[in-house]
């Protein structure tokens, strides 16, 4: 006897969780909704493999703690996924299994043990950091006789200047940037947030020599490959990579380093705000900004103890007194 239903089977509730719960009244993002597709992909090829059943003959019933954690196995055995990873691709069944329960309640002691499953816990490894002459080799690698390497370095060079993401620096648009005036970029971030992030003047003339060179549509790419689509990130990644060896080669202390886009990025929160912010340190003229992010300061320790004393010692002599020290300290852990 089937405990699942006939208007509950695991299609059509797969089906009402997408178009039901993430697009209608989550109104989930495309990129969220990409994700959980990704998810339940992966899972469904699995059940195929380990229970020898096709995704349009499963139940929900199918979908029990047993397999959900042989799949769980599966991502970092096999697939060679991080913990992280796994846990992201767990959080999507987990979120159906809520959905799920709701839809058909005679499957509840299976679903309950499946959300039962805790999410696995991991080590938070040490962030490092680039150094100043390490990230200028970096931005002076791609060669500039190619239309290829004049993108790299411009758009490396936004990519160090705004902390942006990613999936933020691939994203962006030609009307994005505004450079009469105070030049800003704006970004559209993780969970819908907008944000304007001011632009060097270095980084200005760079972009306003760069936008004759491409369609400067409004809707077009800032940063398009060569067939004038939106570049994806394992491109950049890969871009920045070949970037690093060349760099290597001027700069002996990147060689064998693992440097993402998003290592760049993790600079943002010990580095001025301006070329200039290091002769405004030494003359006390202005207390230094320094970037922060909000509860993830703990991991950038690793900056030299002289930057953190330079910063310290800036913050206290300057005029707004030592009760700033505290919004410009690097990190107050271990200090």
């Amino acid at each position: 006897m089937k405990t699942v239903s006939a208007d509950a089977t695991l299609a059509t509730l797969l089906r009402a969780f997408f178009l039901e719960r993430l697009v209608a009244q989550r109104n989930a993002s495309p990129q969220t909704v990409a994700a959980y597709r990704d998810s339940f992909r992966l899972l469904l090829e699995f059940a195929h493999q380990h229970i020898a059943k096709a995704p349009e003959r499963l139940e929900l019933n199918d979908v029990d703690a047993p397999l959900v954690l042989a799949f769980l196995d599966h991502l970092e055995r096999d697939r060679h996924n991080t913990i992280r990873s796994r846990n992201a691709r767990f959080a999507a069944i987990r979120s159906f299994m809520h959905f799920a329960a709701f839809k058909d309640p005679t499957a509840l002691p299976s679903i309950q043990r499946v959300l039962a499953i805790p999410m696995k816990r991991f080590d938070k490894p040490l962030l490092g950091f680039l150094s100043k002459g390490e990230i200028q080799a970096i931005l002076d690698a791609p060669p500039t006789d190619r239309w290829s390497g004049q993108r790299d370095r411009i758009m490396f060079a936004t990519l160090y200047n705004t902390g942006a993401r990613v999936s933020e620096l691939t994203g962006l648009r030609v009307a994005d940037v505004v450079l009469d005036g105070s030049a800003c970029v704006h970004l559209h971030g993780k969970g819908r947030k907008d944000r304007s992030v001011p632009l060097w003047r270095t980084t200005t003339t760079q972009l306003r020599h760069w936008l004759p060179r491409i369609d400067s549509r409004p809707d077009r790419p800032l940063f398009p490959s060569a067939a004038g689509r939106r570049l994806t990130r394992p491109a950049v990644t890969a871009r920045l990579r070949l970037a690093v060896q060349r760099a290597a080669t001027q700069c002996p202390s990147l060689t064998n380093r693992h440097v993402s886009p998003h290592c760049v990025r993790r600079n943002a929160p010990y580095r001025p705000c301006s070329p200039r912010a290091s002769r405004r340190r030494a003359t006390g003229r202005r207390t230094v900004c320094w970037r922060s992010f909000k509860g993830c300061n703990y991991v950038y320790w690793a900056v030299s103890q002289t930057t953190r004393r330079n910063a310290r010692a800036t913050a206290v002599n300057s005029h707004a007194g030592r009760e700033h020290a505290r919004s410009v300290s690097i990190i107050r852990a271990g200090s």
